[in-house]
C-alpha cells in the first residue's frame, strides 16, 4: 500500500465523517440520516479485502467514538468487525457489479443498528425491539442503501484508479 492510497483513505474517511455529521444531518427524514461511515467501511472491505476493511473500520469507528461516543472503542470495535466480515467476501464476489455491494452495505447497516440496539438498549432492560426496528434501524438501512447507490461507484472508481496507477508503477520497475 503506497502513501497515496493511505492519504486517499484518510481523506475519504474524513470527508464521509464530515458529510455524515453536517450535510446529511440537515437532510434527515424524521431524525434518520444515512450512515456514510458504514458505506465507506463496507465498500472498502468489499473492494480491497478484510485487512483494509478492518483498518478503515477501526479508524472510522474511532473517529465516531472520539466525537460522539460515550466509550472510546465501542464504535471502533463494531465498525472494525463489520469491515472485516464484509471484506471476507472480497474474494468470492465481483466488486464491479453494483447490486451485490449495495446488498452487503444494507446488511452491514442492519447489523450495525441491531448490535447497537443490543449493546446500548437491551442490556438496560429496554425490550421494545419492534419499535426500534421500525423507527430507527429499517429507515436508516433504506436511506443508507439509497445513498450507497450513488456513493459506492465513486469509491470504486477511485480505488480502480489507484490500482491502475500502482500497476503502472510496478511495471516500470520490472
Amino acid at each position: 500500500m503506497n502513501i497515496r492510497r493511505i492519504i486517499y483513505n484518510f481523506i475519504l474517511v474524513l470527508v464521509s465523517f464530515i458529510l455524515q455529521t453536517t450535510v446529511f444531518r440537515a437532510l434527515d427524514f424524521g431524525g434518520i440520516a444515512p450512515n456514510l461511515m458504514i458505506i465507506v467501511v463496507a465498500s472498502t472491505g468489499f473492494i480491497k479485502g478484510d485487512r483494509s476493511g478492518l483498518v478503515i473500520g477501526f479508524f472510522s469507528g474511532l473517529l465516531i467514538d472520539i466525537f460522539f461516543g460515550t466509550y472510546i472503542g465501542f464504535f471502533a470495535l463494531i465498525y472494525m468487525y463489520i469491515g472485516f466480515i464484509v471484506g471476507k467476501f472480497h474474494e468470492i464476489f465481483f466488486s464491479q457489479n453494483i447490486a451485490i455491494p449495495i446488498v452487503f452495505i444494507t446488511i452491514a447497516d442492519f447489523l450495525f443498528g441491531f448490535i447497537c440496539y443490543i449493546l446500548m438498549f437491551l442490556f438496560r432492560n429496554k425490550f421494545n425491539i419492534g419499535y426500534y426496528m421500525m423507527s430507527n434501524i429499517i429507515p436508516e438501512m433504506v436511506y443508507t442503501a439509497l445513498i450507497a447507490i450513488f456513493f459506492y461507484p465513486v469509491i470504486l472508481h477511485m480505488n480502480n484508479r489507484f490500482d491502475e496507477r500502482e500497476e503502472r508503477n510496478a511495471k516500470k520497475f520490472v
